[in-house]
């Protein structure tokens, strides 16, 4: 007995659901309905998992390490370039004229 029905409730059933969606869509509703069955399934593993996990732990007290090379750079970007007030391109900071339009830097 499934779900506490006998032989006659089940062909009965079996009966009506070939009646209504007819023999050609009956495949097509059983694999709907395995597809949907597995969906659930693997739906509450995966809530059986994140319970199981536990909660995450706060990583406050782990100390950062910076690299040896930001140890020595300069806290502030330097000023080592210069914009052309015509063209705007950027030179450097020590030269006299624009290396795009050839305009006197100030």
């Amino acid at each position: 007995m499934i779900f506490g029905m006998g032989p006659l409730e089940l062909g009965l059933i079996v009966l009506v659901v070939l009646i209504i969606f007819g023999p050609k869509n009956l495949p097509k509703i059983g694999a709907a309905l395995g597809k949907t069955v597995k969906n659930v399934r693997e739906g509450m593993e995966d809530g059986k998992e994140e319970l199981s996990e536990g909660p995450v732990e706060s990583h406050d007290d782990v100390e950062v390490v910076e690299d040896e090379d930001d140890a020595d750079a300069p806290e502030t970007p330097a000023t080592d370039a210069v914009f052309c007030s015509k063209c705007g391109a950027k030179n450097a900071a020590d030269a006299e004229f624009c290396s795009k339009c050839g305009n006197k830097l100030n």
